[in-house]
């Protein structure tokens, strides 16, 4: 979809559109340049654009992904204080200065932030991010579009098609979320073609003891769920119905004791891991269908039954999440822009990061007013921080923090 089209009002400021405060309290610039000095990529000598202001450039793009690249940085550089001086000319550079600057930047930077900063948010006192003891998360995986050039398809692949050929490129990527909060974290990215459960084995140490994650038949397997299980984190787990699940012991609640192997081992008896299965129809659907789950929790007292059939619906959180980021903020129909694959994976985790600081945003607001997030619209959120907020705060040229 072209974006050239798109322009904000002449005059615009980007605080009248974006809250650079949200952005930058989630991002604070001491965290931006201990990264940027990590990585290699401070700037040295003082450019029209410093590596700093690209960072916080490439989440403003995530806000506007319809608008044109020179455009966003019109408004952002009106926007930024330091530069409001009497006398001061805003020089906005061209498509291909941004693409340099961008270039210089590379991915390394905005991934080594993204995995510093983004985790999980919920309190104890955070509505709906909790079954008894457990903090609850939800393991899944997504797709999207890339610009359609030869370095895309080379780095990514297209998914298969029926006839010809699918018309872009596209990413793959694997995601732990927050349930109650919808933070999205722990997030791997590849090419369209390495499977959903190949990339779970990358987002998996970032589970936690105290945690209960649901995931989906498709990630079931031995040597998964172990790794999970290692963790400390519990989990709850659909299986497919051609998973052999022998009852050992029938349990009062419904449910049953079993274990599973590796395949290699399934004969002998040997290296096997106890599991509990709960077995349940959906009442009033008009299904015969079983589901079938899959615990560590073997304690029926802990975890009845029941409840653990009602709570795996949760799962769906995740959906909701991974539409929020690919429908309401990046946009529908509406490929990544970047073309060569390392700006791809910067603008990808540009955006993971603009979603995080608006579901931060959104938490606050759910724990000042006592309510459940879910109750608050993403959409409304989105809207604010694109709006003119009463209060941010502005970075010099020099990566000197000030308040405005």
């Amino acid at each position: 979809m072209a974006r050239t089209v798109a322009e904000l009002p002449k005059g615009s400021r980007i605080t009248d559109y974006i809250s650079v405060g949200v952005i930058s309290k989630t991002f604070p610039l001491e965290k931006v340049n201990e990264i940027l000095q990590s990585t290699g990529r401070i700037s040295q000598r003082q450019r029209d654009l410093p590596a700093h202001v690209v960072i916080y450039y490439v989440l403003a793009l995530a806000l506007f992904m319809q608008v044109s690249y020179r455009e966003v940085l019109r408004c952002l550089l009106e926007g930024i204080e330091w530069l409001s001086v009497p006398g001061t000319r805003i020089k906005v550079t061209g498509k291909s200065g941004i693409s340099q600057a961008r270039t210089r930047l590379g991915s390394d930077p905005l991934k080594q932030l993204h995995d510093a900063v983004i985790k999980p948010i919920a309190g104890r006192d955070t509505k709906g991010a909790w079954y008894r003891r457990w903090h609850l998360v939800t393991l899944d995986g997504s797709t999207m579009e890339t610009a359609d050039n030869r370095e895309n398809e080379a780095a990514f692949g297209r998914p298969g098609a029926s006839r010809g050929r699918s018309g872009y490129p596209q990413i793959r990527f694997a995601s732990l979320v927050e349930n109650g909060t919808h933070v999205l974290f722990g997030t791997q990215l590849a090419g369209c073609r390495t499977a959903e459960a190949t990339l779970a084995r990358e987002v998996i140490p970032h589970l936690e003891a105290g945690m209960l994650c649901l995931a989906d038949r498709y990630f079931f397997g031995f040597e998964l769920w172990q790794k999970a299980q290692s963790t400390g984190t519990d989990l709850l787990w659909r299986v497919r119905k051609i998973v052999v699940l022998p009852c050992f012991k029938r349990l009062p609640d419904g449910s049953y004791l079993s274990r599973i192997y590796a395949r290699r081992d399934r004969r002998t008896d040997t290296n096997g891991v106890d599991v509990r299965v709960i077995e349940y129809v959906l009442e009033g659907s008009g299904s015969k269908e079983i589901y079938r789950l899959v615990t560590t929790i073997l304690d029926h007292e802990a975890a009845p039954a029941q409840e653990l059939a009602a709570l795996y619906c949760e799962r769906w959180e995740i959906e909701t999440a991974l539409d929020e980021l690919k429908t309401h903020l990046r946009g529908s129909r509406i490929q990544l822009r970047s073309k060569t694959p390392d700006l791809v994976r910067q603008e990808f985790y540009g955006l993971m990061m603009t979603h995080f600081a608006i579901r931060g945003l959104m938490h606050e607001a759910a724990i000042k007013g006592d309510i459940d997030p879910d109750k608050l619209s993403f959409v409304h959120a989105v809207r604010v921080v694109r709006r003119k907020l009463a209060s941010f705060t502005a970075f010099s040229p020099s990566g000197q923090e000030s308040a405005a």
